[in-house]
């Protein structure tokens, strides 16, 4: 049965044309592109019954973490083979296991689509609860030395950017 997850796994992955690597038998790393994340990394690593599936989102939060876990926890509800969840350090991943049985290619593309749209889509909206402090002072330091915020254009919200003024 494992064999077949393999199989069934890296034939997914190619047809998909994903970026992935085996570095050893059994375990899988997957690289999905983004949009608002530059790229998310998934482990897959078949076991002995279950594909057990892990992909990093975002750091510890520096502030926010009650607000943060509560969006996480809500978001739980409503997620398709996955769940968020937190390691010693506070960082926060998505996680699944599925059964081998159910390793099919259309059950990892909506794993792989779940991973996606949870880490990626999401990752916006996690930096602004998490971080919103540390985008203001990015943003004060970038213009104070006259570079460029282009990459923090998603926070103008919270940074001022184009109303003339600095947000709170």
């Amino acid at each position: 049965m494992s064999d077949d997850a393999k199989s069934v796994l890296e034939r997914t992955f190619q047809e998909a044309g994903l970026a992935w690597e085996s570095p050893a038998d059994g375990t899988y790393v997957v690289t999905l592109p983004g949009t608002r994340k530059l790229s998310t990394t998934v482990s897959l690593i078949v076991g002995r019954h279950s594909l057990s599936v892990n992909a990093f989102v975002i750091r510890r939060p520096d502030e926010n973490h009650e607000g943060v876990h509560r969006w996480l926890l809500e978001r739980n509800t409503r997620m398709y083979g996955l769940g968020y969840a937190i390691d010693r350090l506070g960082d926060i991943y998505l996680v699944g296991r599925l059964p081998l049985a159910a390793v099919t290619p259309e059950e990892i593309d909506r794993l792989l689509g779940t991973v996606l749209e949870n880490a990626d889509g999401s990752f916006n909206t996690l930096l602004e609860m998490g971080f919103a402090s540390a985008i203001r002072k990015e943003y004060a330091w970038r213009t104070s030395r006259g570079e460029s915020t282009r990459n923090l254009a998603a926070f103008t919200h919270l940074t001022g950017e184009g109303t003339g003024e600095q947000a709170d």
